[in-house]
Formats: structure tokens, C-alpha cells, sequence
């Protein structure tokens, strides 16, 4: 135990925060760049669900790929280790080092230095900056790397039988199949000889007293199909060491759960819930300590919780603590209220918690409320079928697949909860009922009566799960390509010209939904390009990538970059984000009343529909347009957070027509209110998957172009934003400027001179139409004395007319008629595509013995025409065959002959 207090006394300033500075600091001195931390979700490889080491971020620089600015680097990574390959989720709590969430130290060569450096900086680090005893360390090498025996002899002065030859697996990295390799060194701390355990490679390897620290990767070969290696011709280094592991040496303890920031967390959790960690409880608080890192920054990094992929992950994560805070006897959730704790201890290094804390706590807050409910019914239904069951005994599958499917007790709650009681679960039996299920669900699903081509989407959603969707916050990732269609049906492989589709696992493209329109863009692989034309969501969640195979040949299995055309999916984001903002501009002009009936956003403009029973004035177009162009020039951040559909709504969030949502949904919240007694609140709030801008001001501009009906009752705004809107303003003002030089005035003087210019022309063509009828009638006003007949005692005005518009030939009857004491007036007006109007007029004291309706069907019906409508004294109608406008006034004037017997 000496050692250990001699470790103690030595670093026991040394905490966690600490370390970590001292890490990166060196090797910022040694010339390497320190980068950040990448997010948990790997964006360059498509094979891990989360990073699981520092070198994720940095595998296209080792394969050559990618090339920067830096030939060295440092980080501090954070690391999830919960599903997969990876996964330490069920001994959590229980042991002494594992973890879902821990950080990855590690320092990189890309090409420039190799082992000699590599050990130098490992040994100096360790010894001489973080003061370790060197006689408490010992190394391991590949068994055949003579290179690396004897380099930790010269630079460390190791001696021979402290450097172990291992030649297992566990000593000689590779990155695949195929691709760069290499042997590793692994640094390994002796705790002291008053714990059980030996050295690696001797038969107590499993102890606890010989605890690996580094691990040093030698990259220096490349890995062939066909088992070869060849000397690559820029050896790197890769190495890793975990900080939870070297914090418990440096802090002089065994335990990883011992160090400062655990004990931070564990403190928080037992003075929330009044219980020592001690006896049972101790393993729950650990386990609440530990996954409240894990579900914080997986949260801080997008994955939010959901039943498939990265966010069932997160869920299983979250419903496990919480089942140990209720373990605890927590009756409020629990989890939410450690975040602070959290943030104060981890937020100065990954900055991004402090950002997202509001996010996190309400995910916490959300789903531990939900999960309450679901764990008091699941408990009681486990206790009831578990009775009559003791130690060792075994739960029957079909029980627990009937608490997953009916309930939704997850399978690992079953387990975990009967963990302590020593009863197992019938996995076998669990994944039979599992299988009938889905067996029943597509048999009823096939007779629905959908399409051939649904049923693909169906069993690939089956087969392969939903796609994961990165898009939020990149425009760019790796995938792996899970199955291509052509012709609606699956191929192993696409030739260069198919029109065809491709589903990958994650995908940063986002399908067309809720009124915004599918990304397109470009997915590379070796030797191939798709061009992504659109994007759809089939069978419940599978994101299909249709397009066209523009060169080379892409096989299912294979792995793709997805890249997204940026500067279109910029245009969608800021125009969906515009639509939020005019949707509340709407109601603070309009009213209350107003709600969304409809959108369609992409790239080129937006299209709001919504509710109310009115055109807009133009000034109410104004006012909206300013409205939303003072939320822009905010430059506001614009949030988003999720919540139950319930919460969100209560909270004041609008719904938007024609979405579908789950029982989590996104809130996204932009601009502030400035006045009134909502000001400081945000100004519009409404659940939406879409994306969207940062922030306001990256919409730069809301211009109205358009304003319609669609349907009773609802009304249309068409709008441009951006680059969009500011080339509608520029054309607009270069129209102006060419209407000024035009008209010869200034640019403020338009209107004016426009106007005047209109009424001018007004009275000119009341002038005209004033000329046009005395022409058409002889000269006169009426009608002049040639023109009027006898038909018996009856008077009786009958001509044809070009150049007056039907409109006028009303007012030309009116005026005939002053002329003549009693009788009738028929004029017929040709138009310029051969039809012809007719209106007859009546004297007063002549309607009782002359119908002008029935003497103006007369004429009509001669020129082709069905009759026409109006009074006893004025009816109008029209006939398409102008020639017989003639006819048409003879057989007028042979009716009233007929009526007077002349």
C-alpha cells in the first residue's frame, strides 16, 4: 500500500481537468496541432455506430485520403462504447474500469515521426511530466518487433525483463481486412503487489495489478487481399491512452470510480437521493455516474433518444440509469438534476455541454418521466411471471418478449432487473417470438392491398432498420451502401447509365417530408458516382437516394462518401426557416385565426398556405414582410429541443399541417419577441423535423412576391429569401431606374408620372370610345335621320358597328333611343376575331307589343349563337359568325314587321 500513497502524495493535485491539460500542453510543445474532439457520430466511418478511439477522426489521413495543413496532432477524444462490437453496457457499475462513456488521450504522426519518437514522448510524459515511478511500469512489443525491444531499452532504459513479447492479436493492430497495419507497444502500471494479478502473457494476466495505460500503434505496413504486407512508405503513429485509467494512477487509487470527477457525480447523486453509495447502491450510483456522461454528450453531439440505430443506443443507456435511480428509491427523475454537476466538471473542456444543457436536461427530464411509467408496469408484470422462479433459474423467452412487445419493457431492463436475483432470460426463446411476430406483421401487411414496390422498403426496413440521419449539422458523411433497387426491384450491383436507388445506414441526405423537398448531391465510392437527383423516406424511416449512376459500378456492401450540395440545402434551410418566421408574422398582423394549411420549400422560393377568409391588403403584406425581416436582422440563434408532442404543444409550440410525429418531437425555436408581454420570449416555436438555419440572420433577407387564394377560406404567400430575394430586389430597382430614364423624372417621381400617364390615357380613350360611337353612327350623338326606318308606325334604328367594344354597344342603343319617339334599336358590333355582340332596345311605350329578349335571341340564333338575356327594354347577346351581323338586324326588323302586320 505504500506505493500507492507514495502515488498519492506525489500527483494528489493532479484531477482530472488537470491531466488532460497537461497531456495536450505537451504535446502542443512537441509541435502537434491539438485538435478537438470529433463528435460521437463518425462522420468518415460508416462502420462504427460512435467513436470508440481518438484515430476515428483521423483514418482518411492514415490511408491517405485526406491531407491537412499538419503532419502531427494531439486530442482529447470522447468515446462511446455501448453497442456493437463495443459493448461494456452490462458490466458498467460493477467493475473497477468499464465505462460507456470515457476520453481517449492520444498523440498522432501522420508520416513524420516513428517508433523512437514515439516512445520518447510516451516515456518523458509519463515519467517525467506526470512523475511516474518507472519502476512500477513495464511494455510489451509485437513478438518480432526487435526494433521497438530494443528502442525502449536505449531511450527508457527498460530492462530486458520488463519489455514482454506478446505475439497475439492483441499486440498488432489493423485497421480492416485489408489497409494499414502494424505492431503495437503497450504501456502497462504494476498497482502493487498487495493486489492479485501478473503480468501480460502470464497465466494472472486477468488480475487487476498489471493495468494497461497506453497502447502505442506502430502503423507501418499495408495489409493486401491476398495476406501480404509491404512497408508502407510513411510509417505513423497511433496511440491511445484512456484518462480515466491514468487519473486513477495519478490520483493513487485502483478504481476508475475513485477519481475526482466520479466522485463529483456520485456526490451529486447521493445527496439527490439521500442514499450512500454503499452495499447495493453502490454499483447503482456508479452506473447513473458513469451513463449520465455517456447520454449528456450524446445528446450535446445530435443522437437523441428513439427505438432504432444510434438513438435506441441512447435509450437503452438512459432507461439502464434510470432503472438504478429507482433502484435508489428516486421518486422525481433524477438524472436531470445531476446535468449542472456534469457541466461544472466537463463543460470548460467540451464547451459544447454548456451549449447544449437546456437540451440535455429536458431529454433527461422527458424521458425519465416516460420511463417511470413504463418501469412501475413492467416491474409489477416481471415480479408476477418470476414468483414462483429462484436463483439460477430462467426466465421463459415468450414472457419477456411479451413485457417488450406489449409493454415496452426492453429485453436488457428483464435482464438487468432480475441480475440481482440470479434468474436468467431464455434469449433463444426471446428471438423465436420475435421472429413470429415479424413473420405475422408482414403476412398482414403483404394482404393490405400496397404496391410491389412498398414491399421492398418494407423488408429492407426489416432486414437493415431505419436509416440514420446525420444531416443536422453535416452535409457530409460515410456510409455504407445496404441495398441498391432498379426497376422496383433489389440488385447486387448498378452499371454507369442506370436510373436506379440506394440505401445506405447513414445518410446526411434529408427525404423529403413535412413540405420540404428532398436534398440532392453526389455519392462517391471506388471507381463510381451516383448523382442523387432526390431524396425519399420509405417503409417507415428507410431513406432512399434515387439518381443515376453517372461512371463506374456500385455493388451492394460497398462503402460511399455521401455529399450533399451545400449551397441548395443552404437555400431549403434558410427558406424553411423563413416559413416558421411568417407563419407567426401571419398571426401578429392577421390574427389568432391564422394556421398553417400547407408549405412547400425548396430551393428556389417558399410556399406558405394558411388559414384566412380574405385577400391581404398591401399593407398588411408590408407590415408581415417587416415583421419577419426584424426577426432576420436579429441574428437570434435558433434552438431546438425535444420534447413529448403533448409538452410541446402545452409549452405554446404550433403543430405544422400535413406532419407526422411520434411521441418525441423536435421544438425549434428562433428570434426574440421585442415587445409586449411576451418580450424576451422566443418569437415563433413549432415542432419540425426539417432543417434549418443557425441562426435568424442566415436567412438575409424575407421578400413577398406573392400573395393568392388557394381555396375558400385559405390563402397563399409566396416569398423568396437570401440570394433569391436579393436578386428579385435588384431586378426590381434596375426595372425602376429603366421606368425613370423612360419617363424622364427621378426614381422617387415614378409613381407619379406613372399615374399621370395612366389617367392621360384614360381620357384619351373615353375620347376615342366618345369618336368611335358619333363615327358608328353617322356623325351624330344618336342616330342620324338616314338611319331611321318605319316598320308600320313603329320607328326602327338597325346597324353593324366595328371598333366599339361590346361594353360600349349598350350605350349606343341608350343614345339611339333619345332620337326616335317609339320604336326599337338594333346594333350588332364586330370584334376583331370575327364574333359579333348584338343588343336591341326598346321604347318604353313599344314593350307591351316588342320583347327586346326575344328580338335579341332572334338575332343571335341567326349568327350562330344560343339567345341572350336581359329586360323587355334591353337584352344583350352575342353569335360567332360576325358575317351574318346583316342577317341578323333583317331578320330583327322582319319580326317587328311580322308583329305590326306590315
Amino acid at each position: 500500500m505504500s506505493g500507492v500513497n507514495e502515488i498519492r502524495g506525489t500527483n494528489e493535485l493532479r484531477g482530472v481537468n488537470e491531466i488532460r491539460a497537461t497531456f495536450l500542453d505537451y504535446f502542443a510543445k512537441a509541435g502537434h496541432e491539438v485538435v478537438p474532439s470529433s463528435p460521437l457520430v463518425p462522420r468518415n466511418d460508416p462502420t462504427l455506430m460512435f467513436a470508440n478511439s481518438g484515430m476515428v477522426q483521423f483514418k482518411n489521413l492514415f490511408t491517405g485520403v485526406e491531407k491537412r495543413d499538419y503532419v502531427r496532432a494531439t486530442t482529447a477524444q470522447k468515446c462511446v462504447r455501448a453497442g456493437g462490437k463495443h459493448n461494456d453496457l452490462d458490466n458498467v457499475g460493477y467493475t473497477a474500469r468499464h465505462h460507456t462513456f470515457f476520453e481517449m488521450l492520444g498523440n498522432f504522426s501522420f508520416g513524420d515521426y516513428f517508433k523512437a519518437q514515439a516512445i520518447e514522448h510516451a516515456w518523458t510524459l509519463l515519467t517525467k511530466e506526470f512523475c511516474l515511478d518507472p519502476k512500477r511500469l513495464l511494455v510489451t512489443v509485437y513478438a518480432d518487433d526487435d526494433e521497438a525491444f530494443d528502442l525502449w531499452k536505449k531511450i527508457a532504459g527498460v530492462s530486458d525483463r520488463k519489455i514482454i513479447r506478446i505475439g497475439t492479436s492483441d499486440n498488432f493492430w489493423q485497421m480492416g481486412d485489408t489497409g494499414p497495419c502494424g505492431p503495437c507497444s503497450e504501456i502497462f502500471f504494476d498497482h502493487g503487489d498487495h493486489i492479485w494479478g501478473g503480468p501480460p502473457g502470464s497465466p494472472e494476466e486477468d488480475g487487476d495489478r498489471f493495468i494497461e495505460i497506453w497502447n502505442l500503434v506502430f502503423m507501418q505496413y499495408e495489409q493486401t487481399a491476398d495476406g501480404a504486407r509491404t512497408a508502407l512508405p510513411k510509417p505513423s503513429i497511433d496511440t491511445g491512452m484512456g484518462l480515466e485509467r491514468i487519473a486513477a494512477v495519478l490520483q493513487g487509487v485502483h478504481d476508475n470510480y475513485d477519481i475526482d470527477l466520479f466522485k463529483s457525480l456520485i456526490r451529486a447523486s447521493v445527496e439527490a437521493t439521500g442514499v450512500a453509495a454503499e452495499g447495493d447502491a453502490r454499483a447503482s450510483h456508479r452506473v447513473i455516474a458513469d451513463h449520465l456522461r455517456a447520454m449528456s454528450f450524446l445528446i450535446a453531439d445530435g443522437v437523441l433518444p428513439s427505438n432504432e440505430g444510434r438513438g435506441y443506443v441512447l435509450r437503452r443507456i438512459m432507461r439502464r440509469g434510470m432503472r438504478h435511480a429507482h433502484l435508489l428509491g428516486a421518486r422525481d427523475p433524477l438524472m436531470a438534476r445531476l446535468v449542472p454537476t456534469l457541466v461544472g466538471e466537463m463543460g470548460r473542456a467540451y464547451p459544447e455541454l454548456q451549449r447544449a444543457e437546456a437540451l440535455i436536461t429536458e431529454t433527461l427530464d422527458l424521458e425519465e418521466n416516460r420511463f417511470r411509467r413504463t418501469l412501475e408496469r413492467g416491474l409489477g408484470l416481471l415480479d408476477e411471471a418470476t414468483r414462483d422462479l429462484g436463483p439460477g433459474d430462467m426466465l421463459d423467452g415468450e414472457t419477456a418478449f411479451k413485457l417488450y412487445d406489449t409493454y415496452g419493457f426492453p429485453l436488457d431492463l428483464t435482464q438487468d432487473a432480475l441480475r440481482r436475483r440470479d434468474i436468467h432470460v431464455n434469449i433463444d426463446g426471446f428471438q423465436d417470438a420475435m421472429a413470429r411476430q415479424k413473420a405475422e406483421a408482414r403476412a398482414s401487411w403483404a394482404g393490405s392491398g400496397e404496391s410491389a414496390s412498398a414491399a421492398i422498403w418494407f423488408g429492407l426496413k426489416e432486414r437493415v432498420g431505419a436509416t440514420e440521419f446525420l444531416g443536422y449539422d453535416t452535409e457530409t458523411a460515410e456510409g455504407a451502401v445496404m441495398a441498391l433497387v432498379k426497376g422496383g426491384a433489389e440488385v447486387a450491383a448498378l452499371e454507369a447509365g442506370d436510373e436506379a436507388a440506394i440505401v445506405v445506414n447513414q445518410t446526411p441526405f434529408y427525404a423529403e417530408s413535412g413540405g420540404q423537398t428532398g436534398d440532392t448531391g453526389v455519392v462517391l465510392g471506388d471507381g463510381f458516382l451516383f448523382r442523387v437527383e432526390d431524396t425519399r423516406k420509405e417503409g417507415d424511416g428507410v431513406f432512399v437516394h434515387m439518381g443515376r449512376v453517372e461512371a463506374g459500378r456500385i455493388v451492394a456492401g460497398a462503402a460511399v462518401q455521401l455529399r450533399v450540395d451545400g449551397e441548395r440545402r443552404r437555400a431549403i434551410r434558410a427558406n424553411h426557416s423563413a416559413t416558421h418566421i411568417l407563419h407567426e408574422a401571419l398571426r401578429e398582423v392577421l390574427g389568432d385565426h391564422v394556421a398553417q394549411k400547407g408549405s412547400s420549400v425548396d430551393a428556389d422560393r417558399l410556399r406558405f398556405d394558411f388559414s384566412h377568409p380574405k385577400p391581404m391588403t398591401a399593407e398588411e403584406i408590408a407590415r408581415v414582410e417587416a415583421i419577419a425581416n426584424d426577426v432576420v436582422l436579429q441574428n437570434a440563434e435558433v434552438s431546438t429541443r425535444l420534447l413529448s408532442v403533448d409538452d410541446a404543444i402545452a409549452s405554446g409550440a404550433k403543430a405544422l399541417f400535413g406532419e407526422k410525429y411520434g411521441e418525441e418531437v423536435r421544438v425549434v425555436a428562433m428570434g426574440r419577441q421585442s415587445d409586449g408581454n411576451r418580450a424576451g420570449r422566443a418569437f415563433s416555436v413549432e415542432l419540425c423535423g426539417g432543417t434549418h438555419v443557425s441562426r435568424t440572420g442566415d436567412i438575409g433577407l424575407v421578400s413577398v412576391v406573392a400573395e393568392s387564394a388557394v381555396a375558400a377560406g385559405v390563402r397563399r404567400l409566396e416569398a423568396l429569401t437570401a440570394r433569391g430575394a436579393r436578386q428579385h430586389l435588384v431586378a426590381q430597382d434596375r426595372r425602376v431606374r429603366d421606368l425613370a430614364a423612360f419617363l424622364k423624372v427621378q426614381q422617387s417621381e415614378v409613381v407619379e408620372r406613372v399615374e399621370a400617364v395612366a389617367e392621360e390615357r384614360r381620357r384619351l380613350d373615353r375620347e376615342l370610345t366618345e369618336a368611335k360611337k358619333k363615327l358608328a353612327m353617322g356623325g351624330g350623338g344618336g342616330a342620324d335621320a338616314s338611319a331611321v326606318r318605319k316598320i308600320g308606325d313603329l320607328e326602327f334604328v338597325g346597324r353593324v358597328v366595328s371598333g366599339i367594344s361590346p361594353k360600349d354597344l349598350k350605350g349606343l342603343v341608350d343614345e339611339a333611343k333619345k332620337t326616335i319617339t317609339s320604336g326599337v334599336v338594333a346594333i350588332a358590333g364586330l370584334t376583331e376575331d370575327g364574333k359579333a355582340g348584338i343588343v336591341v332596345g326598346v321604347t318604353a311605350d313599344a314593350t307591351a307589343a316588342h320583347d327586346a329578349v326575344e328580338l335579341v335571341k332572334i338575332g343571335s340564333e341567326t349568327m350562330g349563337g344560343k339567345g341572350g338575356g336581359g329586360r323587355r327594354d334591353m337584352a344583350q347577346a352575342g353569335g360567332p359568325d360576325g358575317a351574318k351581323a346583316e342577317a341578323a338586324i333583317a331578320a330583327i326588323a322582319d319580326r317587328i314587321a311580322a308583329v305590326v302586320g306590315a
